[in-house]
């Protein structure tokens, strides 16, 4: 005998899955990670190989021999986290380090708060900040591009974030004179001896495509990547009118990894607010903290720290800014 279980109403059912969302977000990063391969070579593939194959390994361990779990591989979590570990990380990165950011990001980022859904920061993040403390040296030795000699054997450079935060300390407006181009930075072509940064931030125009796949198919919303990205152009552009060593605000949204975490790492939802309210706030504290650290701070980059911070930030976010009940009729005003 068939038995009904019977809930209460409203009764909804949506083509949303957890591997349909994940999925989603891998072939949005597909056109950056081909631009990767296509400038660092074979780097970039050891890297993100490494990374995406070390974190599904880790999820699998920690979920049968420490939380005694079916482990639960299919839903592309913890392949996503490899995924983007890896983009936010330099090319020429040695393996058994790579080992050690994939083991905090799923032992500590993730796993250790439960598992998928239960985490309050960006598994990933952690991982990368991790490593940026623990071994600041290769974490940001930054390999020129096509000067490659072996996967770890590279020619290195200052990142075109590294001469704006220069320019800043020094006071000196002409530093600034040796940046790449704005469109050299969409496409990603950062040459005349420079670094071109981590993996993933190389081409803001994949990073571009990307959103607007996820847009699309209605994988993300628009509120937390437009309102970093605007909250970034605007401060950035208000600090070079008040003084010209601050770059304008076209190179400082197309460089580092801005585009990057607002697309792809900001946007996770068990770490980023329920509401499109709460989004708007999240994604403006992000690209004010970005800007802080960037120009003040003691790193060129800052949005990796900033997404943390405000991730701690969510909770207390979604308390005040609550979405509204199903079938709730807005209290009357005194006097109505």
């Amino acid at each position: 005998m068939n038995k009904l279980v019977v809930s209460l109403s409203p009764h909804a059912h949506g083509s949303d899955s957890v591997e349909r969302n994940m999925r989603g977000v891998i072939i949005a990063l597909m056109p950056a990670l081909l631009i990767s391969f296509y400038y660092f070579g074979l780097g970039s593939v050891v890297v993100c190989l490494t990374s995406v194959a070390a974190c599904m390994f880790f999820e699998w361990a920690i979920s049968k021999y420490v939380l005694k779990r079916q482990p639960s591989l299919t839903d592309g979590s913890a392949m996503l986290t490899g995924l983007l570990l890896g983009m936010n990380l330099p090319s020429n990165l040695p393996v058994w380090i790579i080992l050690v950011g994939a083991l905090i990001a799923i032992g500590v980022g993730k796993m250790s708060f439960g598992g998928l859904g239960a985490n309050i920061f960006n598994p990933a993040l952690v991982g990368r900040c991790f490593l940026l403390v623990s071994f600041p040296a290769p974490m940001t030795l930054w390999p020129v591009q096509g000067q490659l000699t072996t996967y770890t054997d590279a020619v290195t450079g200052a990142t075109p974030l590294g001469l704006m935060k220069w320019a800043v300390k020094s006071g000196n407006p002409d530093v600034l004179n040796g940046l790449p181009s704005s469109i050299d930075m969409l496409l990603g072509n950062i040459n005349n001896g420079m670094g071109a940064g981590t993996i993933g931030e190389v081409s803001a125009l994949a990073l571009l495509l990307g959103l607007i796949y996820l847009l699309w198919k209605k994988v993300i919303t628009w509120h937390i990547p437009i309102s970093i990205i605007l909250t970034v152009f605007v401060l950035s552009g208000l600090m070079h009118l008040y003084k010209p060593y601050f770059a304008n605000p076209v190179q400082v949204i197309l460089s580092g990894g801005l585009m990057l975490g607002a697309i792809f790492m900001a946007t996770d939802y068990v770490t980023s607010p329920m509401t499109y309210k709460g989004q708007l706030i999240y994604g403006v504290c992000i690209g004010l903290l970005t800007i802080v650290i960037r120009n003040f701070g003691s790193y060129p980059e800052g949005m990796s720290f900033a997404i943390l911070i405000v991730n701690a930030f969510t909770p207390l976010i979604n308390h005040y800014v609550k979405p509204k009940r199903f079938g709730e009729v807005p209290a009357k005003k005194k006097g109505e």
